[in-house]
């Protein structure tokens, strides 16, 4: 007899909305019977292109019978009321990065969570494709020996070029840091553990930046956050990782991640992916060399992690993409930002065990 379906429920109708709907569409064990928005005309419009899933308010949503989770992808300042609203329903949520805008809006989540049986999920699950599982292999097997330092970079000149909207970007719980830094360091702390302390710097090229598309095409807006941020993560293993996040380069030559270790380096695909190619180089053989994939959900897309935690709550086991794992990586990246402020180092108050490795296969029910 097949596995049970766990029923899932969206709030927030935004670009990448369509992206969750197309992906979990085409995974088993997974079935998204609703849709809501502030703006119910847009979660309508949603349903009326998806056979059996219905609209409704998020309230309706929340108090909704037929819910069992509920994925939020709003912005990220309502990431954590939403959350907070769910599961005061009794919905188990999973939610896009970040957690929260900061610490203090997530550590209640956590405790609410685990005093009233809810589990939370939260993006990035792109860890769990078979890039950085891939990865994580090889460093797993030891074939670049003892990791002892790692390289990661993310640069654009800006997401204003081409997002209609591009102001929550540049908001409080957005900027390069909390917007594109927990692909980077979920991957990091997924191949070489917990960070323990950090240090920073940051900058901002500009005050204000201007919408390149969209009806409102030439509007300008305000920057309320660092834009350039460059930094070291001290992880618990020893390992040092060097850093960059940047919304003010225009064009770079930068790896996505390295890992380097005692006998060998390992070239990391973009973090933002599920997958891509693995590369390694070793003291025996200095040429790269592609790695054959060893580990991760195949073909994965933008919603395995909700699989992967729909999964675990019917057979009782943790899932990955969990809120721990979130909470460290907001609590890194929070730091980074700290200690940029301070002007010295920082410690990391948090820590968290690396979740289970992925074993090769095509979805959290094969695998």
């Amino acid at each position: 007899m097949g596995e049970q379906v766990t029923n899932i429920g969206i709030v927030g109708t935004g670009v990448i909305s369509g992206t969750y709907l197309d992906h979990l569409g085409k995974l088993p064990g997974v079935d998204v019977v609703a849709v809501a928005d502030l703006d119910r005309s847009r979660a309508e419009a949603i349903a009326d292109q998806h056979e059996g899933i219905r609209a409704l308010t998020p309230d309706e949503l929340y108090g909704a019978d037929d819910v069992e989770i509920v994925l939020n992808l709003t912005i990220p300042a309502a990431h954590a009321p939403v959350h907070q609203a769910a599961m005061e329903a009794g919905k188990h949520v999973y939610g896009e990065k970040p957690l929260a805008v900061d610490r203090t809006a997530a550590e209640p989540l956590l405790k609410y969570a685990a005093a009233n049986n809810l589990r939370v999920g939260c993006a990035p699950d792109t860890v769990l494709g078979t890039g950085t599982q891939t990865a994580r292999a090889v460093i797993d097997r030891g074939d670049i020996g003892v990791p002892h330092a790692a390289f990661a970079a993310f640069t654009t000149p800006g997401h204003e070029l081409w997002h209609p909207a591009p102001e929550f970007y540049y908001q409080p719980g957005g900027g390069p840091v909390l917007d594109m830094g927990p692909y980077y360091v979920t991957s990091l702390v997924t191949l070489l553990g917990p960070v323990r302390r950090v240090t920073a710097r940051a900058g901002q090229s500009k005050q204000e930046r201007k919408i390149h598309s969209g009806p409102r095409e030439g509007t300008t807006f305000p920057v309320e956050v660092p834009t350039h941020v460059t930094g070291v993560l001290e992880h618990e293993s020893g390992a040092l990782t060097t850093v960059l996040m940047s919304f003010d380069v225009w064009a770079a030559r930068l790896p996505r991640i390295e890992v380097h270790g005692t006998e060998g380096s390992l070239s990391v695909p973009d973090p933002n992916g599920f997958d891509g190619t693995v590369e390694i180089a070793t003291a025996a053989q200095r040429e790269w060399t592609e790695v054959p994939v060893a580990g991760g959900y195949a073909g994965a897309g933008r919603g395995v992690g909700v699989a992967d935690m729909a999964r675990a709550l019917r057979r009782g086991e943790p899932h990955r993409a969990d809120g721990a794992l979130a909470y460290h990586v907001l609590d890194v990246l929070e730091s980074l930002l700290d200690a940029a402020v301070q002007d010295q180092p920082v410690d990391v108050a948090s820590t968290v065990e690396r979740p289970a490795a992925v074993p090769l296969g095509a979805s959290p029910e094969t695998a």
